[in-house]
């Protein structure tokens, strides 16, 4: 047997080792408990429309977050109400800091409720939109954010989300 054929043997072999443990995947996940069906531990949909989540940025947190989702100047200074201003989505904010978990529920149950949820009582200044937008409208916003960030920022915050995931949310 010649290199190339050893070659070809071993693609078609990595191939179909690679294919078999996709479906050993599949099975194992396709009936497991699905954590969309739990309110309390949504989970970003496989598939986003990030051309929709922008356009929906744009439409419904573009006035706060700014157009290039750069915040209200002096985010981190409360104003004369005793709010935060609304923070930047960017690089320089921290909402890559959080899990997917924490970002849906603070843009679906606003600030205050998705806070008190988890123990803490602030006034934050995030309306809620869950009456506005729906699940799937919100999950497209939040992908269109996290397609902005630089890769580093992408990875934190994904492995953030899986830690969250493991440990129920918590």
């Amino acid at each position: 047997m010649g290199a190339g054929d050893m070659t070809r043997r071993a693609l078609i072999v990595g191939a179909a080792a690679l294919l078999l443990a996709g479906v050993g995947a599949w099975l194992a996940l396709r009936d497991a408990p699905q954590a969309t069906l739990d309110p309390t531990m949504p989970v970003m949909p496989v598939t986003v429309d990030i051309a929709q989540g922008e356009t929906l940025y744009a439409e419904s947190c573009a006035a706060c977050h700014g157009a290039n989702l750069e915040g209200q100047p002096d985010w981190r200074t409360p104003d004369a109400d005793g709010r935060l201003p609304a923070p930047p989505h960017d690089k320089t904010g921290h909402t890559w800091h959080h899990p997917d978990r924490v970002l849906f529920q603070y843009t679906k149950l606003g600030g205050r409720e998705a806070l008190a949820r988890q123990g803490v009582e602030f006034d934050s200044g995030m309306p809620a939109f869950g009456d506005v937008l729906t699940d799937r409208e919100i999950w497209n916003i939040l992908a269109y954010i996290q397609s902005t960030w630089p890769e580093r920022a992408r990875a934190t915050q994904a492995e953030r989300t899986a830690a969250d995931m493991a440990n129920g949310g918590t």
